[in-house]
Formats: C-alpha cells, sequence, structure tokens
C-alpha cells in the first residue's frame, strides 16, 4: 500500500466548462505556476540553411547584482536566407539549459538586411552563481520571417562550470549546425512510475462495505527518475494533481516534497469521486512535478492522462494534448474496471 493517501470528491456539470468540486482531506498550499507551454530551443525551420559565420560575445557574472550577462556584440557572414535579395534579418537569442523553461529565453533586436548585424547588447539572467555553473548556455542565430518560420542559422554550446570566468574580453565563436538527435534530446525531464484505477459506481458488489455510490479515479504516485537538477544540492521535489475541466483549489492535490534527490519516492494515493464512466471520456487526469524553494516553486515536468480530442464536454480546450502513450494508458484504465495500471510516461513540458 502507499505510503500516504488523500481523497477527494469529484461532481462533473457537462453544461458549464469548469466542474465543482467537494471537500477533501489534505492540506492546501500556495505554489507557483507557469503560464502554457514554452517554445522549444529549437522551434523553426530547422535545417533548411547551412549554419556558416562567426559570433563575438563574451560572458560576465555580476555578483552583487547576482546577474549572469551575455553581451552580444556582432555576427560575421552568416548564412543568406533570402537568396533573390541576398538578404538575411538575423537576430542572437539565448537559453540557459537543461531545463529552458525556468529561465526562459532571452533575445536581442533584429537586424534587418545583413549578415553582418551588429547587435552590442546585454542578455541578462537573474540567477545564483552556484546555481549557473551547473548550467550549459546556448546561444543560437536565427533570421526573422514575420509570415512564416524563422530559419535557424547557427549556435554554440558552452558548458558554464569549465568556463573562464576572469575572462570577459569579447571573443569570436565559429557558428556549428545542430543534429536532429541532439534537438530531441534535449528536453529530457525524468520518468514517473504510477497506477490508475478506475472504480464504476456500485461495482463492488451490495456486501462490500467500500462500495462507492459513485465512481472513482485512484491514482497512485511511485516514484519519479532522473529529474532535472537544477542546483548542486540536488533537488527537493514534490507532485501536484488536478482533474481537468476543475483547477480550483478545491481540485489540487500534492504529494510530501522529497529533498535532495533525483531519484525521489513518493507512494502517495489520490483518490478523486464523484465519477461516472462517461466523465472518462472528457476528463484529464494533470500530474506535474516541482522543485520546491523558499520563495517560488519550479516547474520540472509533467504528464496529462486522457483521450487527448481537444475537447471536453463539446468545448475545445488546449489541455486534452495527452501523448499516444498517455492515451493508449487512459485507454487501458477505461477498458479494465478495478484493476490497477501501471505504467512508466515519460515527463514533458505542458
Amino acid at each position: 500500500e502507499s505510503d500516504t493517501a488523500s481523497e477527494i470528491s469529484f461532481q462533473f456539470n457537462k453544461h458549464k466548462k469548469t466542474s465543482s468540486i467537494g471537500s477533501h482531506s489534505s492540506d492546501m498550499a500556495s505554489v507557483s505556476s507557469v503560464s502554457g507551454s514554452v517554445l522549444s530551443v529549437y522551434s523553426g525551420d530547422f535545417g533548411s540553411v547551412d549554419a556558416q559565420g562567426t559570433v563575438e560575445f563574451a560572458l560576465d557574472y555580476d555578483e552583487k547584482n547576482r546577474e549572469f550577462q551575455v553581451h552580444v556584440s556582432q555576427c560575421r557572414d552568416l548564412a543568406v536566407v533570402d537568396e533573390k535579395k541576398g538578404r538575411s534579418d538575423p537576430y542572437v537569442k539565448t537559453y540557459l539549459l537543461p531545463d529552458k523553461a525556468r529561465m526562459g529565453k532571452r533575445k536581442t533586436s533584429v537586424k534587418k538586411r545583413t549578415v553582418n548585424p551588429i547587435y552590442n547588447e546585454v542578455l541578462r539572467y537573474k540567477i545564483e552563481k552556484m546555481v549557473l555553473l551547473i548550467q550549459k548556455l546556448n546561444l543560437s542565430v536565427w533570421h526573422n520571417d514575420p509570415l512564416g518560420r524563422n530559419s535557424f542559422l547557427g549556435e554554440i554550446e558552452i558548458d558554464l562550470a569549465s568556463w573562464d570566468w576572469s575572462n570577459r574580453k569579447l571573443n569570436w565563436y565559429p557558428l556549428k549546425p545542430r543534429s536532429l538527435s541532439a534537438v530531441n534530446g534535449v528536453d529530457h525531464r525524468g520518468v514517473m512510475n504510477l497506477s490508475i484505477k478506475y472504480v464504476p459506481p456500485g461495482s463492488l458488489g451490495k456486501m462490500c462495505p467500500k462500495n462507492p455510490p459513485s465512481g472513482e479515479v485512484h491514482i497512485w504516485v511511485k516514484d519519479v527518475k532522473d529529474l532535472l537538477q537544477l542546483r548542486p544540492s540536488g533537488v527537493d521535489s514534490f507532485v501536484k494533481c488536478y482533474v481537468l475541466p476543475d483547477t480550483s483549489k478545491k481540485s489540487y492535490q500534492k504529494t510530501r516534497v522529497i529533498k535532495r534527490d533525483t531519484n525521489p519516492v513518493f507512494n502517495h494515493t489520490i483518490v478523486y469521486d464523484g465519477f461516472h464512466t462517461e466523465d472518462l471520456k472528457d476528463a484529464c487526469v494533470e500530474l506535474t512535478v516541482w522543485d520546491h524553494e523558499k520563495l517560488t516553486n519550479h516547474f520540472l515536468g509533467g504528464i496529462r492522462l486522457g483521450l487527448g480530442t481537444g475537447l471536453s464536454y463539446g468545448i475545445s480546450v488546449d489541455w486534452m494534448d495527452s501523448t499516444q502513450e498517455e492515451v493508449a494508458f487512459w485507454q487501458e484504465m477505461m477498458s479494465a474496471a478495478n484493476e490497477w495500471i501501471e505504467g512508466l510516461l515519460p515527463l514533458r513540458s505542458l
């Protein structure tokens, strides 16, 4: 059995966008959230132009203001995107990896009609030095197309753990192409080990004292492997859960925090009741993993268990976006009442 458990009553209203949820036993906690999904580091027209040219920049860390600074000076001999006009409209973009979602991207201005743009701009990140030293800087150059997809012109990646911080001079670096295999591997966020079960109303028989008057969805969060490590001391992680379309505090459930562990074991069970079998087609269980800090919490990754139709009770919603693996997991639960369905699902950006 699981170490901890919580139960919540769930009642859908099919004629409204949101549902109402009854009381539950676990305490509430205030956490930060992320708004929408984060664009990929490599979103855009990748591979249509050969990378060439160089970029001049310098790196610095302002100890007083706890700020990482990327001084972007200029580029030379960039690839030409519009061959008819012999021009490109380049800009420079930076991310801190492996967790691009945490700090976000920074961009310079766009310089039009040139393959030798001059920027003289500073891209800034508010970040502790000890956290910065376990990051990699990804600096890429792109052609801006306001009417289409931006074109990748080249990149450079720097391991900040081995960077010489006494070197504050501007230096030239060759822009390199990016392989598709490397792109696909950037967003690994870990794997969640869990089980789910649907108990239909009255399905356990009249003689069973725990026979539910309404349907129940049981979620058993066992453990997570290979979480992103955002600081040298490790990760203080917890999992929170909603059953969408309800995002109210009454729907919110969470595990305890497991400290300094990139492979946390939660062993926590959550039970939502008030379900009818037909509700399973329109509901979505959202499980997200967070790194707990004093001032805020940082999103590490999540999964969404549902049919992935894009619709909930006939209304178009962006959260009904389950992957094939997540859909198959949910469908197996729907077809095997009263049975625990086990699975390993990769965490992703939501």
